[in-house]
């Protein structure tokens, strides 16, 4: 592999070549950093790989270096309150100055104590111990969910959390998810005050800007990097993989043996992740979709399907991510190469 390469894999991490997603970094940035906000939790939603976390990261970063901000990034797998007692307990230990009173760790089971007792606490204890202090300090409290999902986890820490919000603690709280987990969270009756929150849909990336940072780093002509902006669909891991795999082998390989290559990675990174979370219906209809626009009567007569039946499967593909309604009521896939790739790996023609 050439060293480097300005394009990156690893999700979450934000790559060198990236394309700002301003508008939406700073509406949370502002948002959060009001006197009153009229938030306290953005929800941001979208497909597998379309740059949910790099955005959620990029803004810890710009609010942690506001110097008034403390972050916590949670583990969704984790039970969230205990998750959030042990790192706040941790934050002594690497911030001298943030809370006062001192740690305890019990050997009995316990879990982290908080405070200068001997005696375990419990994680809402921890929690609120921990809240207060940094109120003293004018210090505010941001807490990250990556990849949440609807579940009596998630419902129990989000219900604490609005309870914490409502006593007048400094707490902000951004979450990521697929598009049918942050639907399935919002619309839980349970969780009413999340159906308040402000959302983020994440949309593709613009060509142009992939067009122009493709010419710039590849030193390519304007009809070379339109075509590369075009084979991305403005995909945020596509932008990445393609642009990896042309900075690694435009030298020695023409752009068929790119395509397969890029090809290969989507399905292995992303699409085969995808196509097992569909349902065979939903799979029969990402089949039968074109390559350009399609309108719904066209869809029902190609399936042979009636439209109120093929409407519930629309509905959910675009939930999913997987299609996207376009102008004049038509629809189209949303993942570039998804229907082909798809084709190709797995199914056997």
């Amino acid at each position: 592999m050439k060293e480097n390469n300005p394009f990156t894999l690893t999700f979450g991490e934000p790559p060198r070549e990236y394309i700002s997603r301003y508008e939406h970094q700073d509406a949370v940035v502002s948002t959060f950093s009001a006197a009153h906000p009229v938030s306290r939790t953005f929800l941001i939603e979208g497909v597998r790989g379309c740059g949910k976390t790099v955005l959620m990261t990029k803004i810890s970063e710009e609010l942690d270096s506001k110097g008034d901000w403390i972050i916590l990034n949670l583990n969704a797998t984790n039970d969230l309150l205990e998750d959030m007692a042990e790192r706040i307990s941790g934050l002594n230990r690497g911030i001298s100055d943030v809370l006062d009173g001192g740690f305890n760790i019990s050997v009995a089971g316990f879990g982290v104590g908080l405070g200068a007792s001997k005696e375990p606490q419990s994680n809402l204890s921890i929690i609120r111990n921990a809240l207060a202090e940094l109120q003293k300090k004018n210090k505010k409290l941001l807490i990250t969910v990556d990849e949440v999902r609807h579940n009596e986890n998630t419902k129990h820490f989000a219900s604490e959390f609005q309870i914490m919000v409502r006593e007048g603690y400094p707490l902000y709280l951004i979450m990521t998810g697929l598009y049918d987990q942050i639907y399935e969270i919002q619309n839980d009756p349970e969780l009413t005050f999340l159906l308040r929150s402000f959302k983020i849909s994440i949309e593709p990336l613009n060509k142009v800007q992939i067009r122009n940072q493709y010419a710039k780093i590849f030193d390519v002509d304007r009809e070379v990097a339109s075509m590369l902006a075009e084979m991305t669909g403005g995909y945020a891991f596509a932008f990445q993989s393609l642009g990896m795999l042309y900075y690694e082998y435009s030298d020695t390989m023409d752009i068929d043996s790119i395509t397969e290559k890029y090809e290969e990675m989507l399905y292995g990174y992303v699409y085969r992740k995808i196509w097992e979370s569909l349902s065979d219906k939903d799979r029969e209809v990402v089949l039968a979709m074109p390559d350009h626009p399609v309108k719904t009567r066209e869809m029902c007569d190609a399936l042979s399907m009636d439209s109120s039946i093929f409407s519930k499967y629309r509905d959910r593909l675009i939930k999913k991510g997987v299609m996207v309604s376009t102008k004049f009521g038509q629809m189209t896939l949303a993942l570039p190469r998804f229907r082909s790739v798809i084709q190709n790996y797995e199914l056997d023609y």
